[in-house]
């Protein structure tokens, strides 16, 4: 399988190539040159294979040869060695669980299969690789710990300064060792501009061997399908329906590469907070990149979604064709709290904002269809965002043991401006 970048499509680079650069040098992002076909009985037997099956066949055709079967088994068998539950909470509403990784959160998936993929390359390269990442919660605490120790491996992640929750932020600026945190006076798109400039800089990129962890990354992104297929096999319905609490789109990519791949999806719901501009375009076929705004569901603040132009390739960049199969909707963090405390008094389950986001999308579409097959996704556990869920449920509510370690620990991170000329110093005098 070779990869090519959107903005050149005649630039065509190996798997390993693509996960290295994660951005190619033109700025464009990485799509593989077709999208393979999985076989019929492939998606007929899934209720009966094992994770690590699923994930091994499904990722086999999107990675070349320089992986063998052995190694790429064990990537994936490692990646996904904890459990994703599909649990009823309504009638025809089912919630997928992906925050039982170690950082209790769906991005666990994405950084775990990139951190031994890298671990792979770097010993066949026999070369430090630097790991850019921007954060606006969740992606950070994952690539940090899925990385941590890592021999060969820096890894550099970028957040806004106090837009993220404090259990998140010591979740990876506690660790030290060869993770190095940067806190930014900005918001996250300022973050993933940062991580954008310094692809693009040649200098940075001769002193350093850099590779992104973002979503834009691929092997970030060819993981994520497996949540579909595992969904599927605990409950195979003609008419399911994904809610996709989105803010940089990665997850609902992924899904729609699933779909494209052979799993029988009937249709995708993208949820947002406020930061609506994929809801926008969906409703009105305009695209409108702005800057995103502050929300109780703060890993999905984002004005500019990065894997947006892979979503539209996907659909041929036809408007008619996404808008046919992606429905849009945006919620206010009143609307979302009120999704916590409906779910909470009701069928006694606790969410988190994110997926509280989700919830009210697949009901919302729901409205219009109602004999759908729903699955929204909760993306991280309820206990990372102790404030905002205690007082939206109007409970306490009692922290994981993982988090509680945490309280006591004091972030060491190091503050920049926006200025990429002084990012790109941090970069290569103290980094």
């Amino acid at each position: 399988m070779k990869y090519y970048s959107l903005t050149n499509p005649s630039r065509k680079v190996s798997f390993q190539q693509a996960v290295v650069e994660g951005l190619a040098p033109d700025g464009g992002l990485y799509m593989p040159e077709q999208i393979p076909a999985l076989p019929a009985d492939f998606i007929q037997q899934l209720p009966t294979l094992s994770k690590t099956d699923i994930g091994f066949t499904v990722a086999r055709p999107l990675v070349d040869e320089s992986i063998s079967d052995a190694i790429l088994r064990k990537i994936v068998e490692e990646t996904i060695d904890f459990e994703f539950p599909l649990v009823a909470i309504e009638d025809n509403v089912h919630v997928l669980e992906l925050f039982h990784g170690p950082t209790l959160a769906f991005k666990d998936v994405g950084a775990r299969f990139m951190s031994r993929t890298l671990r792979h390359i770097a010993q066949t390269i026999q070369r430090e690789i630097t790991v850019l990442v921007a954060t606006s919660g969740d992606t950070g605490s994952a690539v940090a710990h899925g990385f941590y120790k890592v021999e060969g491996i820096k890894v550099v992640i970028l957040y806004p300064s106090g837009l993220v929750s404090p259990l998140q932020e010591k979740q990876f600026a506690t660790l030290g060792h060869n993770i190095h945190t940067i806190k930014i006076n900005g918001t996250f798109d300022d973050c993933q501009q940062l991580v954008k400039h310094a692809f693009q800089d040649q200098e940075l990129r001769q002193a350093k061997f850099l590779t992104s962890a973002n979503s834009i990354n691929i092997a970030r992104l060819i993981p994520q399908t497996f949540y579909y297929f595992f969904a599927w096999a605990q409950q195979a319905h003609k008419h399911t329906v994904f809610s996709v609490p989105s803010g940089n789109f990665g997850n609902l990519t992924a899904g729609v590469l699933a779909k494209k791949m052979g799993l029988p999806i009937k249709s995708f719901i993208a949820s947002t907070n406020v930061n609506d501009v994929v809801p926008e375009y969906l409703h009105t076929g305009e695209f409108n990149p702005r800057s995103s705004q502050q929300t109780i569901s703060n890993a999905m603040d984002v004005g500019n979604p990065s894997n947006f132009p892979r979503l539209l390739k996907l659909y041929n960049n036809n408007w008619q064709s996404i808008a046919k199969e992606i429905h849009g909707y945006s919620f206010t963090d009143e609307e979302t709290r009120n999704a916590m405390l409906n779910v909470y008094r009701e069928a006694g389950y606790t969410l988190d904002p994110h997926g509280a986001v989700g919830y009210a999308g697949l009901k919302k579409y729901m409205e219009k269809d109602p004999d759908a097959f729903g699955v929204f996704l909760e993306t991280a556990h309820p206990s990372k965002f102790p404030d905002v869920v205690a007082s939206a449920i109007q409970e306490k509510i009692v922290l994981h043991p993982s988090l509680t370690e945490l309280q006591n620990k004091s972030a060491q991170s190091i503050s920049c401006s926006t200025n990429f000329s002084e990012f790109k110093n941090l970069l290569l005098e103290k980094i």
